[in-house]
């Protein structure tokens, strides 16, 4: 598989297999992912691989804490904004659409907000996945290491693309870092930057379907002599 078949081929999958992810294969990717760039070789990514019956714990674990939310405890805070407070338009439209067309492929109506919470929910149980992969750096690192690990998570994803495998990144886990961190065993120093979902796409699932549009180059690149 070339980079750009894999890219091509790379998309959020939000229902997995069961199949389970061999963990020489994740081994192996993420030794491969680690030559990503990094700015003066900091190499800010930490990284904590959850699977097997430790992953079911997870979930049961996830399962209590939202019943707990839903119960009016709110007093786990995020790491972080995941959008910022007043996103604004292209970015705003282009996100709508994708929550739009994500839900038309399963036919859940925009008012149906009872169905559509319940799936959101699925997040928190990797949508079935077989692996999950959590990404966390220390508190001290700033925006330039942030971009580090989306460099890291990039590469990772890619090389799933190539070993036949799918992934969904999930910056939603920042939401509940004192559940995550106490669960894989998080020192205070870090931060939790994400999780990914990891495994093998269910074919017959129609949210599987979903591509994501993308801005045409026009609307996003301009070329000073070239």
């Amino acid at each position: 598989m070339t980079v750009a078949e894999a890219l091509a081929s790379r998309k959020s999958i939000r229902d997995f297999l069961p199949t389970p992810v061999p963990g020489d294969v994740i081994r192996r990717v993420l030794t491969l992912a680690s030559r990503a760039p990094s700015g003066g070789n900091v190499q800010p990514w930490r990284i904590d691989v959850v699977a097997g019956t430790q992953l079911d714990e997870l979930k049961a674990v996830m399962q209590r804490r939202l019943a707990e939310v839903a119960q009016g405890d709110h007093s786990e805070q995020p790491e972080y904004d995941i959008y910022p407070k007043e996103l604004v338009s292209p970015h705003r439209d282009y996100r709508f659409k994708l929550g739009e067309d994500m839900y038309a492929t399963m036919g859940i109506s925009r008012e149906d907000k009872a169905t559509r919470l319940r799936w959101f929910a699925r997040n928190f149980a990797f949508f079935g996945a077989p692996m999950a992969l959590f990404c966390s750096l220390d508190r001290r690192m700033g925006p330039p290491q942030w971009s580090d690990l989306g460099m890291f998570l990039q590469s990772v994803m890619l090389l799933l693309r190539e070993e036949g495998l799918d992934s969904c990144p999930q910056e939603c886990w920042s939401v509940y870092p004192k559940t995550v961190g106490q669960f894989i065993g998080l020192p205070p120093e870090r931060m939790l930057f994400c999780g990914m979902s990891i495994g093998h796409r269910n074919p017959d699932h129609p949210v599987n379907t979903l591509v994501a549009d993308r801005a045409p180059l026009a609307d996003f690149a301009n070329f000073h002599g070239c």
